[in-house]
């Protein structure tokens, strides 16, 4: 056979092998609508439309909001890491009735507390990696669409007027409750929703509030006023999206009224309104106890960034399917702490390792050769994170299995650099390394858990976290190691022991290499047998140390 003939054959197997992979390798989600996982498909080939419910802009954003944040940039990430070119839209609440009530006790003009708010909630987002979506709109800037829309639905007798409010006929829409299940009756049990005698149905909703002293309102053909809360999502997501697009997401909170509310004034605007796939996000819960701030139990992402890095945080975050109930606790924070201090403990090591033999690595543009466990390492990682990422993106189990192993193996290739060995098999094993270290970077960019500063960089940020933790600063942590030297050239080991324990104790571990003594993060001790994970979350395994 000639060599044209036989690169010709070539391409064609790698065109049918690529093929078979993208069959294989279906991307699929849960389609809250349908009630069951579907395989994700574009309207438009190579394009996604997706849309997600931001935060009301009155207070600092919580940890449900990170939840829900983080869980759909983990998708906008993925979707990217497919080759899709992706339009996501989140937006903000800027003009709502708890906005109002928060300005009228601070003094604060309404809409200018709600920009300090999307300020602060950007903020929040920086720390946590999230990327920035391609649209942010507000209410307060689209008030044009949304009176365009109550026309539309007031013009086809889905609306009606009422003393300058405008409600939404529910019993115009057979449809009303297709995306919960839930019956008419049960929308005036929604937070928002207050029953009024002027409705012609009880389950009737506002679309427009007519304008009351002392609060923001704006002109319309049925008089001066602000809009309904659930409006605002179906005109801004018609407006840079159009009628029909792929994702809408949001909390799992807000499939009813908001969601449902969503579909009956999108198809009551438009008829061909069509959204393929609803995705939604678990709840959180504090010990297994839900969230609230009557409880006590409610927390900022402000409060927990003080005491954990942001990306401890995230970390926990994506540790439990995104679906699931994520049962906060302490213990969990701390593991998710641990574990990403030994991903980039081992990460740096291994960047530190090719940095100081970059001279050994061939530069000749060849395939790099690796040792059969490295090949088949990355083939097992590689595998792994494609099936578990495109099974509705189950990224608790992505964090463990060949991921570990993967980290586990740059630890004893590290080892094995150490000891004399022959030239070929000292470049196999450094090249192994490499490689290795690329696939395990790909992995945490698409999780959003590569950090945009060094490893040295982030390494010590969580050492000055773990710190923050135990009460202590460094100095404090250098004093107890000399005093510990001390202790142990006198021969007392018990209390030598005593006081690395009660270091550990603190989340601070103690670690003898050689005739030094280093430091470095870890769970307290005392907090090992408490750990009690959500379900489909996973408990990250104790690093081996040093």
């Amino acid at each position: 056979m000639d060599s044209s003939k036989q690169e010709t054959n070539q391409k064609k197997a790698s065109k049918t092998m690529a093929k078979k992979e993208t069959e294989e390798f279906q991307f699929v989600v849960y389609n809250t609508m349908t009630q069951q996982k579907e395989v994700f498909k574009p309207k438009t080939p190579g394009k996604v439309r997706m849309y997600v419910c931001g935060v009301t802009a009155y207070d600092f954003s919580h940890l449900g909001h990170a939840r829900a944040a983080v869980s759909f940039d983990v998708l906008y990430r993925y979707l990217k890491h497919l080759g899709y070119e992706v339009t996501y839209v989140r937006n903000f609440t800027d003009v709502d009735d708890k906005i109002i009530r928060r300005a009228n006790e601070t003094g604060e003009d309404p809409i200018s507390l709600g920009d300090r708010y999307c300020k602060e909630y950007n903020i929040d987002m920086s720390d946590l990696q999230c990327l920035s979506p391609t649209h942010e709109p507000r209410v307060s800037d689209h008030m044009e669409q949304i009176k365009d829309m109550y026309l539309h639905i007031i013009n086809k007798d889905f609306g009606y007027v009422v003393d300058g409010d405008v409600f939404f006929a529910v019993d115009k829409f057979p449809n009303y409750g297709k995306l919960s299940g839930q019956k008419l009756e049960n929308n005036r049990a929604g937070e928002r929703v207050a029953v009024d005698s002027r409705k012609r149905n009880p389950s009737d909703f506002a679309l427009w509030k007519a304008a009351t002293p002392g609060e923001p309102s704006w002109d319309s053909p049925w008089g001066p006023g602000r809009p309904g809360w659930h409006i605002e999502c179906s005109a801004m997501s018609a407006h840079y999206l159009s009628f029909k697009f792929d994702i809408h997401g949001g909390g799992l909170d807000l499939i009813f009224p908001h969601h449902e509310n969503e579909i009956a004034q999108s198809c009551a605007a438009c008829e061909e309104s069509d959204v393929s796939y609803w995705l939604h996000n678990g709840h959180v819960t504090n010990n297994n106890e839900e969230m609230s701030k009557s409880l006590g139990n409610f927390f900022t992402i402000r409060q927990i960034t003080e005491r954990y890095h942001p990306l401890a945080l995230r970390y926990f975050l994506i540790n439990a399917h995104y679906r699931s109930p994520l049962n906060y606790s302490v213990v969990q924070l701390e593991g998710a702490s641990d574990a990403i201090f030994y991903i980039y403990q081992s990460l740096k090591d291994c960047q530190d390792a090719l940095l100081q033999l970059q001279e050994e690595i061939p530069n000749d543009g060849k395939p790099a050769q690796t040792t059969p466990d490295a090949k088949e390492c990355i083939s097992k990682l590689c595998n792994e994170f494609q099936v578990k990422m495109s099974d509705d993106l189950s990224t608790s189990l992505i964090l463990t299995g060949a991921f570990l192993e993967a980290l586990k193996l740059v630890n004893n290739l590290l080892t094995m650099l150490k000891k004399k060995q022959q030239k070929q098999q000292r470049l196999l094993v450094i090249q192994s390394l490499k490689e290795i270290g690329k696939e395990v970077k790909k992995v945490l960019d698409v999780l959003g858990l590569q950090p945009p500063c060094s490893y040295n960089e982030v390494l010590l940020q969580l050492k000055e976290k773990a710190l923050t933790r135990a009460g202590l600063v460094e100095d404090d942590v250098i004093r107890l190691i000399n005093e510990r030297a001390e202790v142990r050239r006198n021969k007392d080991f018990l209390k030598s022991d005593q006081m690395r324990a009660h270091l550990q104790a603190k989340g601070i571990a103690l670690m003898d290499v050689g005739t030094e003594t280093i430091w470095r993060p870890c769970v307290p001790v005392q907090q090992e047998s408490e750990v009690v994970p959500s379900e489909g979350q996973k408990v990250p395994p104790k690093p081996e140390t040093a």
